[in-house]
């Protein structure tokens, strides 16, 4: 067995069935699928027997313990060279598997992984989140797919790695977020080979709304200082510009309040230059206007979770499950 596509759901039948009708679709097929339920109240058991005949599907039930620890235990029962750890919001285009395997037969990798796109069915809303995840103006373009980095760290909504070193590795950490982001730090830690993959890019629907869109970012922002915590050395200045820009905000609406209005303009020209690059990518004044929301919801959100972790974990130096039980399991 080549692949064992590994997708961890919670409470997303719909999507899940999405994803497999596109896994249905792709050109190679050596692969097997394993489907992680992590204790959903809304199961996709039904969605999983209408593909029996089509693909090798195992499907698996078992209490809730989040994304990380549903991964591990797909890996467990997976049987392929390599595991390709997709999230269950994604869709793969035909060709996904083959751009995987030319890149692997062109040269060897440990592990890779891949950007995401927005796809024409998307709503306004998703694709001007996944606007803002992947704008060199809002991430400088590190989610976006970019060749020349210094780097590449996988992100788990399309990471694949060799079985043999996932094990080594001892899978993912009991982190609730932020864990793909610490197991690409011990790819590279332990001397492993790591690629981008520019053309196994997947479409992602990301999140449905602003407002769980502000949730995840905010996660993101506190699980950056955890991971500061455990490994110093992962933080560049490039995670720090999101607090920076929450603070330039809230100096700016200070200052607007203390009489200094055209001080707002440094905040009017970002939006414009938000909306003008947005409008024109997404060819949508509808989406641009979005985008803008999106991107400060983007920068504020991560920025404020990064400053609350820092000042809850850096300066009372309280453990990341006392900080935040809601957020992180222990």
């Amino acid at each position: 067995m080549r692949y064992s596509i590994i997708i961890p759901v919670y409470n997303r039948p719909d999507e899940v069935d999405e994803l497999l009708q596109s896994l249905v679709a792709q050109r190679f097929t050596d692969f097997e699928v394993v489907v992680v339920e992590d204790g959903s109240s809304l199961p996709c058991d039904d969605r999983i027997e209408k593909y029996r005949d089509r693909l090798e599907i195992h499907y698996y039930r078992k209490p809730n313990s989040g994304p990380g620890q549903s991964r591990n235990y797909g890996a467990d029962k997976s049987r392929g060279e390599f595991l390709i750890v997709l999230d269950s919001d994604c869709v793969l285009p035909p060709g996904y598997l083959l751009e995987v395997e030319k890149e692997l037969r062109r040269a060897p990798a440990d592990a890779f992984g891949g950007p995401d796109r927005a796809h024409d069915s998307f709503t306004p809303v998703q694709k001007a989140i996944n606007y803002a995840m992947t704008s060199f103006f809002t991430t400088g373009g590190i989610r976006g797919g970019k060749r020349k980095m210094d780097k590449f760290y996988p992100r788990s909504f399309n990471m694949g790695i060799r079985s043999d070193v996932y094990r080594a590795l001892g899978g993912f950490s009991r982190m609730r977020f932020g864990e793909d982001i610490d197991f690409s730090i011990r790819i590279f830690k332990g001397g492993y080979r790591c690629r981008l993959f520019p053309e196994a890019w997947v479409w992602h629907k990301r999140r449905t709304d602003l407002k769980k869109f502000f949730k995840q970012v905010h996660n993101s922002g506190i699980a950056r200082i955890d991971l500061y915590k455990k490994y110093p050395e992962s933080l560049k200045v490039v995670h720090l510009l999101p607090a920076v820009f929450t603070l330039g905000v809230v100096f700016v609406l200070l200052a607007v309040a203390l009489g200094c209005v055209w001080s707002l303009s440094l905040l009017l020209l970002f939006a414009l230059i938000i909306f003008v690059d947005a409008s024109l990518k997404n060819k949508s004044l509808k989406i641009g206007v979005l985008s803008v929301f999106a991107a400060f919801i983007q920068l504020i959100g991560y920025g404020t979770g990064f400053l609350r972790a820092w000042w809850k974990r850096c300066l009372w130096g309280k453990g990341s499950f006392s900080a935040f039980e809601k957020n992180f399991y222990e």
